[in-house]
């Protein structure tokens, strides 16, 4: 099984990004999106509102997760 974390703030998520997660999806049997709560950032967005417009853009495709995590993304892909 492939799996693959795409991480970043997506703050906002934007069209390159939605193209990114679409060729993703086709490529691996699992994507997960890693929203990240990054603290040193400016964000426009809270977390959950970012996490409800990721969920939002990737409504059908089954391959795909959402989650949020803080700290290390290291540590949280080998939590993975």
């Amino acid at each position: 099984m492939k799996k693959v974390i795409y991480p970043g703030t997506f703050d906002p998520i934007t069209n390159g990004h939605h193209d990114i997660i679409k060729r993703s999806s086709i490529l691996f049997d699992e994507l997960i999106i890693a929203i990240t709560n990054d603290n040193n950032k400016n964000v426009m967005f809270s977390i959950s509102k970012r996490t409800e417009m990721v969920e939002k853009i990737i409504k059908g495709l089954d391959n795909i997760k959402v989650e949020q995590f803080n700290g290390l993304l290291m540590n949280y892909a080998e939590s993975k």
